[in-house]
């Protein structure tokens, strides 16, 4: 936690402010691609611009950054493309606004960025391994940024086919459960695609959480507190005016307020806090 703090005051001039713009142009660039000539779209991707381990090896180094047009929402018909794919970009673009706008940018950068690194990684492992050079598009990053959101926010809620309102926390679990099984019982390629691809959800959490809390002597300080705290009788009331003796219990719109002139720990309710003597050391004195 330490060292990413110290790496984000270093670094954080450099982060790409509204990262996702510039994601979701790259996606519907490949979208429009597709919707003019579908064939062509493919023809062109494979062979110029997707993430071809070989190709990469061999110098191909834009790749890592091309295969990125590649749209998130591919549908058999043309509408069904152009109707999903606007819904994905808008849905994409939210949920990395959102994450953007509580991390700052240079943490979602390096989120984002990890991703992709992760997914390079992979693509690479998967053909030094077993040799066969495989397909590798943006739907891992879109999946980690989706289960990033829903850790964030797991009581969100999403509309499944349009009608039925389901958590986010479910659909992440649904998610986790779909690939968790294709991990434990896919083929070695799945396997690796899976591991480098989503490591970044989990290697991004760790690097950002306190772990402080978690010392023991921390905890043996929340004991100690727990154990010395009183606990607040049943029926007690904690603020009562000085002047009308008034407390919380006598209405729920009264509100209580401390008076930084007097001399000790005297409270009012609002209707004398401005009205009433304050206590000095040497007696009272009007308001």
């Amino acid at each position: 936690m330490d060292f990413f703090k110290k790496l984000e005051r270093k670094y954080y001039k450099y982060a790409i402010r509204n990262l996702m713009y510039y994601i979701i142009i790259l996606y519907a660039v490949g979208l429009a691609g597709y919707v003019m000539n579908p064939a062509g779209f493919f023809r062109v991707y494979i062979r110029y611009l997707s993430l071809d381990a070989a190709a990469i090896l061999h110098g191909q180094i834009w790749r890592i950054v091309t295969f990125m047009v590649y749209p998130p929402a591919l549908g058999s018909w043309q509408f069904d493309t152009i109707f999903m794919g606007i819904i994905s970009l808008f849905l994409y673009h939210n949920l990395g606004r959102t994450l953007e706008s509580i991390w700052g940018s240079f943490r979602f950068n390096v989120f984002f960025f990890m991703g992709i690194v992760g997914q390079v990684l992979a693509c690479l492992a998967v053909y030094l391994i077993t040799g066969r050079t495989e397909l590798f598009t943006t739907g891992y990053i879109n999946l980690s940024l989706f289960l990033a959101f829903c850790i964030c926010f797991p009581d969100a809620q999403f509309l499944l086919f349009f009608v039925i309102p389901v958590k986010a926390r479910w659909l992440a679990v649904a998610d986790g459960c779909l690939y968790l099984y294709s991990f434990l019982f896919g083929s070695l390629s799945t396997r690796l695609v899976i591991l480098f691809s989503l490591a970044n959800v989990i290697v991004f959490f760790l690097m950002t959480r306190n772990y402080q809390r978690y010392a023991p002597k921390e905890i043996r300080r929340k004991q100690k507190f727990k154990r010395e705290v009183k606990i607040k009788p049943q029926g007690a009331t904690r603020h009562k005016c000085a002047v009308c003796g008034r407390t919380e219990l006598d209405g729920e719109d009264l509100e209580f307020r401390y008076c930084s002139k007097c001399q000790g720990s005297y409270e009012y309710c609002m209707d004398h806090l401005y009205t009433h003597r304050h206590v000095t050391g040497e007696g009272s004195e009007n308001t």
